[in-house]
């Protein structure tokens, strides 16, 4: 089978992903899953200053600054005193100066949707505060915090319309993929990471498009949660022994999410070895074949610092011109992600070998338009 296209493939996992390395190393990852963090620092906004938030950290210096909960209640402290642009100021100026803040960044965005979605209390104002820094974190934590507000006894009956009025945005834009993610997300947090249960919710969606953007939520919040992290929940549905699983074993319908995720954790497992993820990936179903290897794709942009001939290298790993087009072309995506813009993309597609550069210059194109 030749290169597949999928122009829903991945939130600029952004993640979904990507949240991050969404290895996961993620969406373009960094050094884990939960970061999902740019290359370089994104500028302060303008005329914002920093919260005054007291010593260098908020107070979460020397024995606390590796302290998850005291990072987490000071961000949720500036968004109630000072408001979310005031957070992300705060956190964006720390990015480059905490190393604990830089490797959870993505989850620091996480505390502040949640806090703005307690404030806010509906999708369209908490998301009209809304920032993309860090893949897109602070969507997925608003409609956790959102769908948590709702609560199990009406969120399920409520859910097709949770996503329904954005503020002017256009049905199946970016924000709306956020906020259909960004359910999958929230429905994890509400099954306690029981991911079967979380999937029949995001089934429970009306819209075919919003289900399938629930179920990259439920995905990834899956591949995140099988990090040995005390912070994050646990969960059941990862085997080091059978690094494809769940994929293995969920419906048709959910499985190209999932194996859009997969390689993140089955490198992880497998020692960040491409050439036995790459042979994981030749023996998964055809029809998500393309899709796992471009998973792995995005997984070596992560992994290289979008540098192109580190990713070619990765991607030429792969047996034969499916796997090694398809790897190229989910870098390429995930470029466009990064970048949002396809110049980059297009760069890396004229880098690498003559005959992978038609189809990664397709797909580069399609992707673009859709963003």
């Amino acid at each position: 089978m030749g290169a597949g296209f999928n122009k829903w493939w991945l939130l600029p996992v952004g993640i979904l992903i990507s949240c991050a390395t969404i290895s996961l190393n993620i969406l373009v990852f960094g050094p884990s899953f939960l970061t999902e963090s740019p290359a370089e620092p994104v500028p302060l906004a303008t005329g914002v200053a920093p919260a005054n938030t007291g010593t260098e950290g908020g107070g979460c210096s020397g024995a606390l600054s590796g302290d998850y909960a005291c990072h987490e209640e000071r961000y949720e402290v500036l968004v109630r005193e000072s408001g979310v642009e005031a957070a992300f100021v705060e956190l964006k100026g720390e990015y480059r100066e905490n190393e604990f803040i830089e490797s959870n960044c993505h989850q620091m965005t996480h505390v502040i949707g949640r806090a703005a979605a307690d404030i806010y209390r509906d999708v369209p104002s908490t998301y009209a505060r809304g920032d993309s820094y860090c893949w897109s974190g602070y969507y997925h934590g608003a409609m956790e915090g959102i769908v948590a507000r709702i609560g199990p006894e009406k969120v399920i009956a409520e859910a097709g319309g949770i996503c329904a009025d954005l503020g002017g945005e256009e049905r199946y834009s970016f924000s709306h993929y956020n906020c259909a993610h960004g359910l999958g997300h929230g429905f994890m947090s509400l099954e306690a990471n029981d991911l079967f249960d979380s999937l029949v919710d995001c089934d429970a969606l009306p819209d075919a498009w919003e289900a399938d953007a629930c179920y990259g939520g439920v995905f990834m919040e899956n591949v995140a949660a099988g990090r040995e992290d005390p912070l994050r929940p646990s969960t059941v549905y990862l085997d080091p022994d059978r690094p494809m699983y769940p994929c293995t074993d969920v419906a048709f319908r959910h499985k190209e999410q999932c194996y859009a995720m997969q390689t993140s954790y089955a490198l992880r497992v497998r020692g960040n070895d491409f050439v036995r993820v790459f042979d994981l990936c030749a023996g998964v179903e055809d029809a998500f074949r393309p899709t796992c290897y471009q998973s792995l794709g995005r997984d070596a942009s992560g992994r290289s610092d979008n540098d192109p001939a580190r990713i070619e290298a990765a991607c030429m790993i792969g047996a034969g011109y499916e796997a090694r087009s398809n790897c190229v072309i989910g870098a390429a995506r995930t470029f466009v992600s990064y970048y949002s813009d396809d110049t980059e993309a297009k760069s890396l597609c004229m880098s690498v070998e003559p005959k992978l550069r038609p189809a990664c210059l397709t797909a580069t194109e399609e992707y673009y338009a859709t963003l």
